[in-house]
């Protein structure tokens, strides 16, 4: 399969769905689509719920595409493509409509900065998390925002201090990154579809007004999220970097 990205309005309920069968990990393109389709839902006044979710049954989302960022070579194009992650976080903070996360599987980097922006986020027993930025030579600048406003300050350093290391899903349950562990991917949708119905029923003006929120004091996100992208950029040009990206692709 190629890669794709879909919004699909089912009337009251939406969903977005991404896919690349290179783990799921997002190039720019992607991220730009991502964005596009996150902001279509500005104009979509007949749906209160939305879905985020990715294909297939491994990984939920494998980060940044490093077959990019190997090809990073000034920080105008480092600082662009890590603004596409901040440009997502962004317009699902600002959709008017509650964001429910199905992470089904591993997230690395960038796709939990993507759970964490969801307002609801459900998950599998095989959903284990890790931030391995550190480990490139960069840092989660600009998802971090999003996992400490989800999970708090001290489990996001865990996170980042600690960038081999995979967290389970019962740890990311505990801190408050997942609302809902399932044993399978299909108690997991049995629970979102349970969820989703159940939050349509309710006004969506009030659900719309709860969103705002519970994103309350992250009004400045445009500006900080854009200016940690920059300095993401300005790291993935180091020789450390781009030493370790070399050495991780010829090992796969």
């Amino acid at each position: 399969m190629s890669s794709y990205v879909r919004l699909i309005n089912r009337g009251k309920i939406a969903e977005i769905e991404f896919f690349n069968p290179a783990g799921n990990s997002l190039p720019s393109a992607m991220l730009e689509d991502l964005t596009s389709r996150f902001e279509d839902l500005q104009q979509l006044s007949d749906v209160s719920v939305v879905i985020l979710k990715s294909g297939g049954e491994k990984a939920f989302c494998g980060g940044a595409s490093f077959d990019e960022l190997i090809q990073i070579s000034n920080l105008e194009e480092g600082k662009k493509f890590f603004s596409g992650f901040a440009k997502v976080i962004n317009a699902m903070r600002k959709a008017p409509q509650i964001i429910i996360g199905r992470i089904h599987g591993k997230s690395v980097g960038g796709g939990i900065g993507l759970a964490c922006a969801c307002d609801y986020t459900l998950g599998t027993v095989h959903s284990s998390i890790k931030l391995s930025e550190l480990a490139v030579g960069i840092g989660p600048f600009v998802v971090g925002p999003a996992i400490e406003r989800k999970a708090g300050r001290a489990a996001f350093v865990e996170l980042a201090l600690q960038p081999a290391e995979w967290k389970s899903a019962q740890w990311a349950f505990q801190k408050g990154i997942f609302q809902y562990l399932a044993e399978s991917i299909s108690e997991l949708d049995q629970k979102i579809d349970e969820l989703a119905g159940q939050l349509v029923e309710y006004n969506p003006e009030a659900l719309a007004e709860l969103k705002k929120i519970f994103w309350q004091n992250t009004e400045d996100w445009d500006t900080l999220l854009l200016q940690r992208a920059e300095i993401s950029g300005k790291l993935v040009l180091s020789d450390f970097t781009k030493a370790f990206i070399v050495k991780f692709k010829n090992k796969q």
